[in-house]
C-alpha cells in the first residue's frame, strides 16, 4: 500500500517563497500522477497542481498558475511544489495525493498524505 509523506511547510511572509515536498513509498508509481491539494480553515479542499510521473505534463489551478511550480524526481519518488510570491490566501494545509490520471477533482486520487501546514503572513 502506498504511503505519502509531506514536508517543508511553515510560516512565511507574503511575497516570499517556500518549497514543499512529498515522498511516496510502497509501490510503483511510474504510471500514476501526483497531485497537490490544499484546504484552508472553513473551506473545501481545492486543487492546486498535478504532474505525471513519467512525462513532463502538469496542470495548475488558475489561482496559483505563474506563481507555483510542480516538479518530480522520479528516482527519489518525490514531488515538489515550489511556491513563489506567496499570498495570505495561500494559507492552508497542503496535501499530496496519488491518482491514475491527470485530474483537478479529488475523487480519482486513491492515496493521500497527512498534509503540511503553510501559513503566509501579511
Amino acid at each position: 500500500q502506498a504511503q505519502l509523506e509531506e514536508s517543508g511547510g511553515g510560516l512565511v511572509q507574503a511575497g516570499k517563497s517556500l518549497n514543499i515536498s512529498c515522498t511516496a513509498s510502497g509501490g510503483d508509481f511510474s504510471s500514476d500522477v501526483m497531485g497537490w491539494f490544499r484546504q484552508a480553515p472553513g473551506k473545501d479542499r481545492e486543487f492546486v497542481a498535478v504532474i505525471r510521473w513519467s512525462q513532463v505534463t502538469s496542470i495548475y489551478a488558475k489561482s496559483v498558475e505563474g506563481r507555483f511550480t510542480i516538479a518530480r524526481d522520479s528516482g527519489m519518488n518525490t514531488v515538489y511544489l515550489q511556491m513563489d510570491d506567496l499570498k495570505p490566501e495561500d494559507t492552508a494545509v497542503y496535501y499530496c495525493a496519488i491518482g491514475p490520471y491527470l485530474s483537478a477533482n479529488s475523487g480519482p486520487y486513491t492515496y493521500w498524505g497527512r498534509g503540511t501546514q503553510v501559513t503566509v503572513s501579511s
